[in-house]
């Protein structure tokens, strides 16, 4: 009796059914094995519907859509932020090699996601803080050569128009992590403005950069996505 190899034929998930003893069709789960008995030997077929997204503009797309629109990652459960993290650790495979020199880091960004939310904004967007100062947009800016300028915009008392902005210098440590110094942030309500404390200092690993997104990891393990404007 002649046998068929395992090439000779295809299967789909969505063409198969289980039938119990009552006739009723129960949906395939989401992974099996089919085993077909030849001789001493066992072909042995794997069918998955998990989709495997591996085409870099396909996780930049599915990265976007887990973090738009979730107030910088505030709205985000604790297995949406589990999600963010897996993308993003598939898509840094595709970083190029010494990203601090690549000049798609320099442009107008738009910080849609931290996994610590009171990473970028400190105060202003604590638990208490958001109560009172409703971000409007969180933007950072990379000038060429070394110069960086944070922004957090927001409606104070739900009525008055305030910002936050800090300027500060670029320093490249290596071929992927970059130090920040920041001089003393400047606050502006309605008319008024001030400027107050002192100096700050970031470091920052660019793990991706391409025309549409970056990304960073925090010295103290926050993760950011940035949308370039």
């Amino acid at each position: 009796m002649a046998t068929a190899s395992a090439s000779a034929f295809r299967l789909l998930p969505c063409s198969f059914q289980f039938r119990s003893h009552n006739n009723y069709y129960h949906p395939i789960p989401k992974s099996f094995n089919l085993r077909f008995p030849r001789r001493h030997n066992t072909v042995c077929v794997s069918i998955s519907n998990t989709n495997v997204r591996t085409n870099p503009n396909d996780l930049v797309a599915s990265l976007l859509s887990k973090v738009v629109q979730t107030d910088g990652g505030v709205l985000l459960q604790k297995e949406e932020h589990k999600e963010v993290a897996e993308v993003v650790q598939e898509l840094q495979k595709y970083c190029v090699k010494e990203p601090v020199k690549c000049p798609l880091i320099f442009g107008d960004w738009d910080v849609v996601y931290c996994s610590q939310p009171t990473s970028p904004g400190g105060g202003y967007r604590s638990a208490i803080g958001r109560v009172f100062f409703k971000t409007k947009e969180m933007i950072q800016v990379v000038e060429a050569p070394d110069i960086v300028r944070n922004k957090i915009s927001f409606t104070a008392l739900g009525f008055l128009d305030g910002e936050v902005s800090l300027k500060g210098k670029l320093k490249a440590l290596d071929s992927e992590w970059i130090q920040v110094v920041f001089e003393a942030p400047e606050l502006k309500l309605g008319s008024w403005k001030a400027q107050y404390g002192g100096q700050s200092e970031v470091k920052l690993r660019i793990t991706y950069v391409d025309e549409k997104i970056r990304l960073g990891l925090g010295s103290r393990g926050s993760l950011f996505v940035f949308q370039r404007i």
